[in-house]
């Protein structure tokens, strides 16, 4: 909690005293931010099971991306500050959503509240909380934080979004994206490495896996980041590739061109090709045919925001 002092929790080093409630680039102060918490069956088939990922949707982020499918609670700075919760009152969420049998505690865009977050667990874990941690992130996270992390999230879940940093900017408006988020990639590779582990019920209990969302006109450099999770890291790395891109929030023709459609079947197939060719065989890839439909939430209902989705597929 120190750390919020003078803020350095992610790459855009603030240096804000949050402990005051100084408000960050990210619009957060103090205390977390809870959108929505349930259990959600939109995340690959290990995190799922049958009963859902205990999904905790924190709102705000450290990234401003012009097509954030969240955005409604990543983008709506003022709005969100009204869901702020206390510690107490967010470890009770994680035993809530035990206690409706969900497999897992599925931190969603946890890393400017990364601090709260673990405090929280804390004070959960003595009160009986015994599933496993996932860490779903943009992968724009400070690798000092993610080492304070070890031992505590059991599941590494990144999206990396790009292999280049100009499209970084232009989308997801940070620097640096591609030199961070390798960094961070590595330091859960180092934590993780690259086996899945699994429960007797074959849901995963520990390990990485790294979301590649495929882009229009191929902006988020699928190819060039496997080649970079093979040679760095591992060619059994798990991957999760995702074809769930639809152009929304500040999507517009005009202003973002190149993604401002979804994705054709034959850019599907061209990330699949890259995936086989490159012996990346680990993980799950999405439902071309209903993923951009399905994976749309709307958190005007904030219990009920995502719809019904058909189950991922195995490569």
């Amino acid at each position: 909690m120190q750390m919020l002092g003078v803020c350095r929790i992610c790459p855009r080093d603030c240096d804000v005293d949050r402990l005051s409630n100084e408000v960050a680039a990210c619009y957060s102060g103090l205390l977390p931010i809870v959108s929505a918490y349930t259990a959600h069956f939109g995340e690959e088939p290990a995190l799922v099971g049958t009963r859902g990922a205990g999904n905790v949707f924190l709102g705000l982020c450290n990234l401003r991306c012009v097509y954030c499918q969240n955005h409604q609670i990543s983008q709506t700075f003022k709005e969100q500050r009204n869901n702020e919760v206390s510690f107490e009152r967010l470890a009770e969420m994680f035993l809530e959503l035990q206690e409706q049998g969900c497999h897992n505690i599925n931190w969603v865009s946890p890393t400017h509240f990364a601090p709260q977050l673990a405090n929280s667990l804390l004070i959960a874990a003595r009160r009986g909380l015994l599933l496993p941690i996932v860490y779903n992130t943009n992968a724009y996270d400070s690798v000092e934080v993610l080492k304070l992390l070890d031992g505590i999230v059991d599941v590494y879940l990144p999206d990396l979004k790009y292999s280049d940093d100009q499209a970084g900017r232009e989308y997801s408006k940070v620097t640096e994206y591609v030199r961070h988020s390798r960094a961070a990639i590595k330091e859960m590779y180092r934590q993780m490495g690259d086996a899945l582990e699994y429960d007797d019920n074959g849901l995963l209990s520990r390990g990485l896996i790294v979301r590649l969302l495929v882009l229009p006109n191929e902006m988020a450099g699928i190819q060039e980041s496997l080649r970079w999770i093979r040679d760095e890291l591992s060619p059994k790395v798990a991957i999760s590739l995702m074809a769930q891109y639809f152009p929304t929030n500040k999507v517009g023709l005009e202003r973002y061109p190149l993604i401002s459609r979804k994705i054709r079947w034959g850019e599907w197939l061209t990330a699949i090709e890259q995936m086989e060719s490159l012996g990346m065989a680990e993980g799950w890839m999405q439902d071309f045919d209903s993923a951009a439909e399905y994976y749309r939430p709307d958190f005007g209902d904030a219990k009920v925001p995502f719809k019904d989705i058909e189950d991922f597929v195995s490569p």
